[in-house]
């Protein structure tokens, strides 16, 4: 069976917040790089063991986070997605997807690190529901009918998993400690807002991981996965902080028949009104 692994690096036990961590130019950078690594490794050996026959990891930390040099020798990595984006080089020959590393949407209580693309977004929407980073791979891989299997990131990350896609297998690393949705703040002050939290030590986190993703194979290869209620037409809408440039913005992209189309489509931007 062919296992998908999205990854990013907010998520991970021991990174401990953007500035020092998530950046090439961050005191720590390869350190949280080798975090990642290191949980992707214990979660590709947990599918394996649990009778996975090629797995697939998809680097999608905007400026990398897998060190490939460190990867498991029996996966494959991909970095660069098309067309699209999205779907981010998942197609339906996957039997089941799983995410490594990652962090809540944005205006998250008690999530750490939590966002959406960037720290300027309040929220993101598709057809009224409210997605995150996860949840935006999760509607591509429902569309193309494959499972979600697994999940690893912070508590948050952990029940946004379990609220949308009911019955996929999650392993919490870290949980945050910042109260309320911050969505008052700038995308100054929310980059910097939900940085306190308390983290597994990553040997365990790992150990944790392998035995989480092992487990999981039971989901994947269940049939097709079409777990998600949503129907086309399709409509994103993002809004937007305020940031040192622009005011609160709103954006709109539709679609007639495809989650990954509308996912791809440009935004139409306007300023956001008060009661927005």
């Amino acid at each position: 069976m062919k296992i998908y692994i999205m990854t990013d690096l907010e998520g991970v036990a021991g990174v401990l917040n953007f500035e020092d961590w998530c950046a090439p130019s961050s005191r720590y950078y390869e350190t949280a790089k080798k975090f990642l690594t290191l949980e992707v490794n214990a979660a590709i050996d947990g599918f394996f063991d649990g009778g996975a026959t090629e797995v697939v990891v998809a680097d999608g930390h905007g400026w990398g986070g897998v060190n490939i040099d460190l990867l498991d020798p029996r996966a494959d990595m991909m970095r660069g997605w098309s067309p699209g984006p999205y779907p981010v080089g998942l197609d339906s020959t996957f039997a089941g997807v799983a995410w490594i590393g990652q962090h809540p949407k944005a205006g998250t209580e008690y999530g750490h690190l939590c966002h959406t693309q960037g720290f300027d977004f309040i929220d993101l929407s598709i057809n009224g529901i409210s997605v995150g980073e996860f949840g935006q791979v999760a509607l591509c891989a429902n569309e193309l009918g494959v499972r979600p299997i697994f999940g690893s990131g912070d508590r948050a990350f952990t029940l946004e998993a379990q609220a949308l896609t009911p019955g996929i297998e999650t392993v919490a690393v870290k949980y945050g400690l910042t109260p309320g949705s911050g969505d008052e703040a700038s995308e100054y002050e929310y980059e910097r807002r939900n940085m306190a939290a308390v983290h597994v030590q990553p040997v365990r986190a790992c150990a944790m991981i392998r035995e989480g993703a092992k487990k999981a194979m039971k989901l994947a290869g269940a049939g097709p996965y079409h777990g998600i209620d949503i129907s086309a037409p399709y409509e994103r809408i993002a809004r937007f902080r305020n940031t040192d440039k622009e005011p609160k913005r709103i954006a709109k992209a539709t679609h007639p028949s495809s989650v990954i189309g509308v996912m791809n489509e440009k935004w139409i931007l306007r300023e956001m009104m008060s009661d927005e």
